[in-house]
């Protein structure tokens, strides 16, 4: 390795959100996650849901009051192909 090219080398903790902690080695001296292994739903096979800002009821407020058009249908047009004029396999040109 070239020397002062790299990054500094720490060995360090990773600390989450719910109080794990691991050693881990990393360019940064602090990582703090919000989620780990021992507190993720795919892991620990609890799912947790927490709607604290209302969103379903908020979405449900704001567009109470309106009902959805049916749209009208789109007709298809015609395409028509227009004639060469060339009734015989000969080539325009040639005799």
């Amino acid at each position: 390795m070239k020397p002062e090219i790299h990054p500094k080398y720490y060995k360090t903790k990773a600390i989450c959100a719910c109080g794990a902690s691991y050693d881990i080695g990393s360019t940064k001296e602090k990582i703090h996650v919000d989620i780990c292994s021992n507190c993720h739903p795919l892991f620990t096979g609890k799912q947790k849901l927490l709607d604290t800002e209302g969103r379903v009821q908020k979405f449900k407020k704001k567009y109470a009051g309106i009902t959805v058009k049916a749209k009208k249908p789109v007709k298809k047009k015609k395409i028509v192909k227009k004639a060469t004029g060339l009734t015989s396999s000969k080539s325009p040109g040639k005799k």
